[in-house]
């Protein structure tokens, strides 16, 4: 049976759509959308679908084959221009707060849900089209997605996940054949770019503000159906929902959050635009758009323009912010509650969850497994605050350290020399020297063999990460018809703490070209 006719056996469920009342208007126009939970709307076709690169470990997981993923077939279904036996198309409704303010009805404005595959283990999986058209939740805007934006969704879905950090996944990245109009920097100078589809795979792209706006718009049976639905389907641990449910799901939403950013914050990732409407009910990091990775240490970095003043987002931040997203979340649940006690304890879960995992993941990156309390929080502190002085970069330097003796000396500047964007001034190096004397010490009262640390270390720190540069190089060729580099760095990114000696050139400083070039350092929300 030819790859084409394969892709004809495959059958989509509409779990969602079937469990929810939909807006009784379909397609694309514009409007305000209440009393329901989504709307029906068909991608718009694109001229020339071209299949750019796909994940085999997502394909494998839908039970879909190379030879169907090769196939022509599959870009024209991935592109949206063919449909599939049981796909009931829709785009969600759901508000949120944007940088710290009710923005109100916002909804799926450029991503386009084809509804669920089974997967090889039985669980259905979301297929969600980014870029596939306009919707009602578009806000004027045409619902399609650059091969710029798109590149760098595709391969940080996938990089995150070998990376060991909760997410959604990405499946494939089609070119579309049509150009689209952009203005990168929102400055009057927009321009024509290629577009493409990127498709998202997940259980669930269910977030926070699904929840928040029937709370604001007071449709409390609308928000009841809806915690129903997510307890029952993707927390059934829980058993059935009701009043002695909302309390426990809520912690474990809260735990969830906790621990996915404690993820972040290991590998130096920055969200970038962590509204309500990007948190995800199911702890995934979501939605990649203007997200960054810290390259030089600074907890004050963000690169996102939007936030450039105010910063709200900027790395050191995210815990705090998570924190406050899940109070709106919480807000939102309060009509489903008669106790407020039980809405205080998913906020107080949150804060517990994340000292504590924080705390385990730095010992982890430093190569230890016993915690010494107060001593160990003061060596966590006097790092970090001279990897911020000093502007080392955070990727390379945890490497570089896990390769330091615990027994003999070493020259601390000769060591570390190439981890650093900036000459070690004199009172760095001694205050290295200093640090690494008190570091060499406790690995050694915390025994075990300079081997073993150094694995250990190795299975916490990653050596490659998807630096922004690297990804606007990818884009750069992708752009002039060339995927070449977008298939390479995902090849590495899949063994993102291997050595890998053949790829040793993505294991280095940001080169000063990229520091302030437009997508390498600050990008828009539609980067």
């Amino acid at each position: 049976m030819g790859a084409d006719n394969l892709w004809k056996e495959i059958r989509f469920e509409s779990r969602f759509v079937g469990s929810f009342p939909a807006d009784p208007v379909e397609g694309p126009d514009l409007r305000i959308v209440r009393d329901a939970m989504y709307s029906r709307v068909r991608p718009t076709p694109v001229s020339a679908p071209r299949m750019v690169a796909w994940a085999p470990e997502v394909a494998e997981l839908l039970g879909l084959s190379a030879e169907m993923m090769e196939s022509p077939e599959a870009a024209q279904v991935l592109a949206g221009n063919r449909a599939l036996d049981g796909m009931d198309p829709y785009a969600a409704l759901y508000g949120g707060h944007q940088f710290g303010n009710w923005a109100g009805q916002l909804g799926d404005g450029r991503a386009i849900t084809l509804g669920e595959l089974p997967g090889r283990d039985g669980q259905l999986w979301e297929i969600q089209l980014k870029g596939a058209g306009p919707t009602p939740y578009a806000r004027g805007a045409d619902g399609r997605a650059v091969l710029r934006s798109s590149v760098r969704e595709y391969l940080m879905s996938e990089a995150m996940h070998h990376l060991g950090v909760p997410t959604t996944r990405a499946l494939s990245l089609v070119e579309t054949g049509d150009r689209i109009v952009r203005d990168m920097f929102y400055d009057g100078r927009p321009r024509q770019e290629p577009g493409a589809i990127v498709c998202r795979v997940a259980p669930s792209f269910l977030r926070f503000g699904n929840f928040e706006i029937f709370t604001s718009r007071q449709e409390f049976d609308r928000l009841k159906e809806l915690a129903e639905h997510t307890v029952s389907t993707h927390f059934p641990e829980f058993g059935s929902p009701g009043p002695g449910v909302w309390g426990p799901w809520l912690v474990e939403v809260a735990r969830r959050t906790a621990r996915t950013i404690v993820h972040w914050m290991r590998v130096g990732f920055v969200h970038g635009v962590m509204n309500t409407d990007n948190m995800s009910i199911l702890g995934l990091t979501i939605d990649y758009g203007p997200y960054g990775w810290v390259d030089d240490y600074d907890p004050d970095w963000t690169p996102n323009t939007t936030d450039a003043y105010g910063r709200r987002y900027r790395f050191g931040h995210q815990p705090q912010i998570g924190l406050w997203n899940l109070a709106r979340l919480v807000e939102a649940c309060a009509p489903l509650v008669d106790d407020e006690a039980v809405l205080d304890r998913a906020l107080e879960a949150y804060r517990e969850t994340f000292e504590r995992e924080q705390k385990a993941m730095y010992l982890a990156k430093l190569g230890w497994s016993e915690d010494q309390g107060d001593a160990d929080v003061q060596l966590i502190r006097s790092l970090l605050s001279f990897m911020a002085e000093s502007k080392a970069d955070m990727t390379m330097f945890f490497r570089r350290l896990a390769d330091v003796p615990s027994e003999s000396e070493i020259d601390p500047a000769a060591h570390f020399e190439d981890t650093f964007y900036e000459p070690l001034a004199a009172h760095h190096r001694e205050q290295l020297g200093g640090w690494l004397d008190a570091y060499r010490g406790r690995c050694r009262a915390e025994g075990g063999t300079d081997a073993e640390r150094r694995e250990s270390m190795n299975r916490t720190n990653p050596k490659f990460v998807l630096r922004n540069y690297m990804a606007q190089l990818a884009i750069d060729r992708a752009e002039q018809g060339d995927p070449s580099l977008v298939r390479e760095l995902q090849d590495v990114l899949r063994r993102p703490y291997d050595e890998q000696p053949e790829s040793a050139q993505w294991f280095a400083r940001r080169p000063d070209w990229a520091k302030d070039r437009p997508g390498c350092s600050m990008l828009s929300c539609s980067s």
